[in-house]
């Protein structure tokens, strides 16, 4: 029985034409930026938002912790949405790389606005920790993969400039937001001092993300990716792959969105489903009635070859991605379709 798996969109494996890409990679010590793939891949990443330079590196943890250290200095602050990544799942990494304070804001999944970001800007007193850097991610993980749009970035852009606080954009699943907004690469680019994503979520590289910035900003982040142990050698084969993903990957993403929308449309109907976060991209967040847990459920689930994640007590995720076809998808409503659950 083939397994399904929506845990995430980074369960996903290279493609034959992908694998091909990788094999025929030219490499070379990129430490002494001799890898031709990987210069290449940060070129064509860079162009595609309006930047000078980007960094390859092994993980969006990387990238995001690499922008952190770079725009702030200890007992800085950074402020975001209380549910962001740099938050819950990067290991307080925002304390132990770069010594700074975290302000949480309460948005709405995962979306926060100019006017709650002003509110939390500290004053000048010695005893607070200065505000320097806005982190937003998009789409939101949490959130149910939630996203902005330009017109909500703007007042944001607006007053981080007149505030002199720098601007980050946690973009791992960003093409996500993008294929539905209709907005390009290059406006989004004009918005933020630097923009991280994820080339091993829907995009479908099997390791790596990018972050992108101006020549001087990225001429740092470098040196402390060293420092952090992420200089790497012949990467030209994952740097191949996450090209190919570039330039291949993107418009299909829809086709994960309309798959997400399908489950959350069945799911609406159950009995034993209480709450669904709005579907907007490929990410599926929903609550079970009490009564039953989410262990109950995903145990269920995964007799029948199907595995989600649990988000909470009751609380379930499920993502899907490129390797999510449309016969699994016909499978999977099946499955749930016929769930029976003690009612």
């Amino acid at each position: 029985m083939k397994i399904i798996n929506l845990v995430s969109d980074t369960v996903t494996k290279p493609s034959a034409q992908m694998l091909e890409a990788m094999m025929k990679a030219e490499v070379g010590d990129d430490v002494f930026k001799e890898d031709p793939t990987a210069e290449a891949l940060q070129a064509y990443a860079a162009n595609l938002f309006g930047k000078e330079n980007a960094l390859f590196c092994p993980s969006g943890t990387m990238t995001n912790q690499l922008a952190i250290k770079t725009h702030t200095s200890p007992m800085d602050e950074v402020i975001c949405d209380k549910d962001s990544h740099i938050y819950h799942y990067e290991n307080g990494g925002y304390a132990w790389h770069s010594g700074v304070a975290i302000q949480l804001i309460d948005g709405t999944n995962g979306i926060i606005n100019a006017d709650q970001i002003k509110a939390a800007i500290k004053p000048a007193h010695d005893w607070l920790p200065i505000s320097k850097l806005v982190v937003l991610e998009n789409t939101s993980n949490r959130g149910g993969g939630g996203f902005y749009t330009l017109d909500q970035i703007k007042p944001i852009r607006r007053l981080c400039t007149e505030k002199g606080l720098r601007l980050h954009l946690d973009g791992a699943r960003l093409f996500n937001a993008l294929i539905e907004s209709g907005e390009s690469t290059a406006e989004w680019g004009q918005e933020f001092d630097s923009i991280s994503i994820c080339l091993s979520k829907g995009l479908g590289a099997p390791v790596g993300s990018l972050l992108i910035g101006d020549a001087d900003f990225i001429a740092k982040a470098r040196r402390f990716r060293k420092g952090m142990g992420g200089g790497m050698r012949q990467v030209g084969y994952l740097a191949a792959a996450g090209l190919f993903a570039l330039q291949n990957n993107v418009q299909r993403l829809k086709d994960d969105h309309i798959r997400a929308k399908s489950l959350a449309e069945l799911l609406s109907s159950k009995s034993f489903v209480a709450k669904i976060l709005p579907v907007k991209t490929n990410i599926l967040i929903f609550d079970l009635v009490d009564g039953i847990d989410a262990a109950t459920f995903l145990g269920l689930l995964a007799d029948k070859g199907v595995k989600a994640s649990a988000f909470g007590p009751q609380t379930v995720r499920m993502v899907t991605h490129l390797d999510f076809t449309g016969q699994d998808l016909v499978r999977t409503l099946d499955i749930i379709d016929q769930m029976n659950i003690g009612f």
